[in-house]
C-alpha cells in the first residue's frame, strides 16, 4: 500500500509559461542591477564619507580642548593648510619622477637584449626600500653636504630621498606587468607585421596597465607617509605639527597631525584607485 498522499497517476499541475520565466528573469536581472547599484555606491562614497566623518570628529574634538598659546598658534588653518599642501606637493613630484624613471628602466628590463641585466635593476630598487627613509634622507643630507653645488636643504634633498625609496614598486610591477602578457598574443601581433615597438605600445603597455597602476597606487602611498619625514631637512609637510606636539607634549598638536597624514594617506589611495579602475582596460 502507498503512504504517498498524492497517487502515482495524480495529473501535474502546469507549469510556468515562457512569458512567466521571461517575467520572473527580468525581475531577477533588477534585482541584481539594484544591488549592483548599491554596493557601486557604498565603493565610492564610503571612503569619503568615512574620511569627513574623522576630520569632523577631529574639529569637534579638537575645539573642545582648552588650548594653550602654543597650540592655538601651531594649530590654525591657515597652517595646517600650508603643510597639506606642501606634503601633497612632495608627494606629486617625488612620484612623478618616479615614474618617469622606473616605468622606462623596468620597459628596458624586459627586453630581451638587456633581459640580463633585470636582477640588477630589481637590486638597486631592493636596496633603496631596505634602507629605512630616515636613513636615506639622513645619507642624502650627508651627501648633499659635501656637494655645494646640491641643496642640502628644502624640496630637493626630500623628493630625491622619496623617489629612491618608492622606486621599487613601480618598477617591479612594471617589469611584471610586461612579463605576465601571452607570449602567443605577442607572435600574434609580430606575425600581423607588427614591428617590436608596435607591439610594446598596442599590446604590451595596455595589457600591463593594471599591475602598473597598482605600482603607482603604492608608490604615492608610501611617499605621504615617508613625506612626513621632510620637515628634518626643511621640506615642510605636516610632518612638522607631528614633530612640534611631540617635542612640546602637546597631545593635541600630536594627534592632529597623524590623523591628517592618515587622512591624507587614505584619501590618496582611494583616489589612486579611482584612476586605476578608469584606465583598465575594458575586460581585464
Amino acid at each position: 500500500m502507498s503512504t504517498s498522499l498524492t497517487p502515482p497517476d495524480a495529473p501535474v499541475g502546469p507549469g510556468p509559461t515562457d512569458a512567466e520565466r521571461r517575467q520572473t528573469a527580468r525581475a531577477e536581472d533588477a534585482a541584481g542591477a539594484k544591488r549592483a547599484q548599491r554596493a557601486a555606491l557604498v565603493r565610492y562614497l564610503g571612503m569619503p564619507l568615512f574620511l569627513a566623518v574623522v576630520l569632523l570628529g577631529l574639529y569637534l574634538w579638537v575645539g573642545a580642548q582648552e588650548l594653550d598659546s602654543i597650540e592655538a598658534r601651531t594649530l590654525t588653518a591657515e597652517n595646517l593648510l600650508g603643510q597639506t599642501r606642501q606634503h601633497i606637493t612632495l608627494t606629486l613630484y617625488s612620484t612623478f619622477f618616479v615614474l618617469l624613471l622606473a616605468v622606462p628602466l623596468g620597459i628596458l628590463a624586459t627586453r630581451p637584449r638587456l633581459r640580463r641585466y633585470a636582477p640588477v635593476v630589481i637590486g638597486l630598487g631592493n636596496a633603496g626600500q631596505a634602507i629605512p627613509s630616515l636613513g636615506l634622507l639622513a645619507l642624502l643630507f650627508y651627501l648633499f653636504r659635501t656637494q655645494p653645488a646640491l641643496p642640502s636643504t628644502g624640496t630637493f634633498p626630500v623628493v630625491v630621498s622619496l623617489v629612491g625609496y618608492s622606486f621599487l614598486p613601480i618598477l617591479r610591477n612594471t617589469m611584471v606587468g610586461l612579463d605576465q602578457v601571452d607570449r602567443f598574443v605577442l607572435e600574434a601581433g609580430k606575425g600581423m607585421g607588427m614591428s617590436n615597438r608596435k607591439v610594446l605600445r598596442s599590446i604590451e603597455l595596455p595589457l600591463a596597465v593594471p599591475v602598473v597602476l597598482a605600482g603607482v597606487r603604492t608608490a604615492l602611498v608610501l611617499n605621504v607617509g615617508t613625506a612626513a619625514l621632510a620637515f628634518l631637512f626643511g621640506g615642510g609637510g605636516l610632518g612638522e605639527t607631528i614633530f612640534a606636539g611631540f617635542q612640546l607634549r602637546r597631545t593635541p598638536v600630536l594627534l592632529t597631525g597623524a590623523i591628517l597624514v592618515a587622512v591624507l594617506a587614505l584619501l590618496v589611495d582611494y583616489l589612486a584607485g579611482l584612476v586605476e579602475e578608469k584606465l583598465t582596460p575594458k575586460g581585464l
